[in-house]
């Protein structure tokens, strides 16, 4: 048995018939570099079944505290049916992209069943590419981008030959389960715990408030801005000026609340021509992407004529899995936030202030404690957390109430070298991630052999022209080529970091990963 943190529960606290927590992706592969030229969902069900031993999520289910006492427990299912997780589907004729992001956007907007291990796959032939998709749902409560990408590590192989498997771990905290009443005594032994949890999490989590879903809560700004004061105060920091961790969000039509239904757009930009763009500017591939997702929704706020004056606020996730955390799962994350210039015109313009504003967020990163998300979630009980979620999310999305962030962009490194699943090569690997009420629109790209894989869910009804983001990323970046071929700017006439001078905090914490799952990357 495994406990649940607070940060897993929020996930699923947060779950409605219009939301849901699974994260995913569709898996490009081409069989015909298997032996047989084909691949169908029995390979797939052979290949899991061969690495089940090495990984123990996918056959975890839920196991609830009686009277929400204590956050659920992860235990073995006992009546695992692989046949019910690996499903097969065909397309129609022709199989076109269209078809095919129709199909993904139908099947990510059902929920997982809770009553079985939180994931699922399909198989998905028929493609006029001649190719096949493999579409994964995972429930995010079960894993963040970095241990999802270990899952995905012992599935690939770095040759159609596949490799000898690493002898299974041992779990230490492997039981029996308990019945409901051996589950509430856990609960009821748990309570005097979390008054203490509270108290440990005080010094991080208030005077952080503001990087922290919990911002949107009334007064949470007064009260993070007077504990920053006494923690300087306190730290003999007085008179130092901190990077600002909040930005005002203005609303837009992508900001309400999500209906139960999503669009799916996919699309591959060259990596090579935004490297390009990268050093003609003298900036980073990162700054490049949010930048091109910056003239992309600038482009549909002005054809929707809702373009603010100000910029939106983007959530970055990062990752703050230590070393020693590899392989255990669940989330080790932090939601950082950075402006989106949508207010911007002039596409040089823009991408200087992104790199600034980038710049600033890494500084901010540094500064802040690792656990914050978890500390802040410490602060509410578990028999009333479900609710204490909900409520935050819901002051996010009122009027006349703010959004704390307008959409979701995150970028991840993956491979510069192909791999394999079962045989087949992956040729693409598009991101599938979440959307919430306040958060209508995610982005998520990854990198993969030569190019950029873009992924992007939006409302259905918010967005039902979201197909047009992908060309007018293209476009952004072609404007970002040309200006830098005419020599529009060099590296020294982009700033370092001149507007976010925030005390620098400890080095960068490092997160080995292994040769794989680091070629996977961090989805959403």
């Amino acid at each position: 048995m495994r406990q649940l943190t607070s940060l897993d529960a929020q996930v699923l606290a947060l779950e409605t018939p219009r939301q849901s927590g699974h994260v995913g992706g569709v898996a490009i592969l081409d069989p015909s570099t298997r032996e047989s030229g084909v691949l169908t969902g029995a390979h797939v069900q052979e290949l899991i079944a061969e690495r089940l031993p090495l990984l123990p999520p996918l056959r975890w289910r839920l196991h609830e505290v009686p009277l929400g006492l204590d956050y659920p427990y992860w235990v073995d299912d006992p009546h695992f049916d692989l046949d019910f997780h690996v499903r097969e589907l065909a397309l129609p004729s022709p199989g076109s992209d269209e078809q095919l992001a129709e199909q993904v956007a139908r099947i990510v907007a059902r929920p997982l069943d809770r009553a079985r291990p939180l994931w699922e796959l399909y198989l998905i032939s028929g493609l006029e590419s001649g190719h096949v998709a493999l579409l994964s749902k995972i429930h995010h409560a079960l894993v963040d981008g970095m241990s999802g990408a270990e899952i995905m590590g012992l599935l690939l192989d770095l040759s159609p030959e596949g490799r000898e498997l690493p002898p299974p771990r041992r779990w230490a905290d492997d039981e029996a389960v308990p019945g409901q009443l051996g589950m509430l005594a856990r609960g009821l032994l748990g309570l005097p715990r979390y008054p203490v949890r509270a108290a440990r999490a005080l010094p991080s989590a208030v005077p952080n408030i503001m990087d922290t879903p919990f911002a949107t809560l009334p007064g949470a700004r007064a009260v993070g801005r007077v504990a920053k004061g006494i923690e300087r105060r306190l730290t003999g920091q007085e008179g130092v000026v901190h990077a600002r961790g909040y930005l005002p969000a203005p609303k837009t039509s992508f900001n309400g609340r999500v209906c139960a239904h999503r669009r799916f757009v996919f699309g591959q930009l060259p990596l090579d021509e935004v490297k390009a763009v990268k050093n003609a500017h003298g900036c980073t591939v990162n700054d490049v992407v949010v930048t091109l997702c910056a003239s992309a929704v600038r482009r549909w706020l002005l054809e929707h004529g809702e373009l603010p004056d100000g910029p939106l606020v983007a959530q970055i996730p990062v990752s703050v899995r230590t070393q020693k955390q590899i392989g255990t799962f669940g989330n080790r994350i932090m939601l950082m936030s950075a402006p989106l210039y949508t207010d911007e015109a002039d596409p040089v313009t823009r991408l200087r202030r992104t790199h600034d504003a980038l710049a600033g967020m890494k500084e901010r990163h540094r500064a802040l404690p690792a656990g914050l998300m978890q500390d802040a979630n410490d602060f509410i009980p578990p028999a009333v957390f479900s609710r204490a979620a909900k409520l935050t999310f819901r002051l996010a999305t009122s009027r006349p109430g703010r959004p704390t962030w307008n959409l979701v962009i995150s970028n991840v490194p993956g491979p510069p070298i192909p791999l394999y699943l079962a045989g087949a090569q992956l040729v693409a690997n598009y991101p599938v991630s979440v959307i919430t009420d306040g958060m209508g629109l995610n982005i998520t790209v990854m990198s993969y052999c030569g190019h950029l894989d873009v992924g992007i869910v939006a409302d259905r009804e918010q967005m039902p022209d979201a197909s047009r983001l992908m060309g007018w990323l293209r476009e952004a970046l072609d404007e970002l080529l040309a200006a830098g071929q005419a020599g529009t700017i060099n590296d020294s006439t982009l700033p370092a970091g001149s507007v976010n001078q925030a005390i620098k905090g400890p080095p960068p914490r490092k997160t080995p990963r292994s040769s794989i799952a680091s070629a996977i990357g961090e989805p959403g």
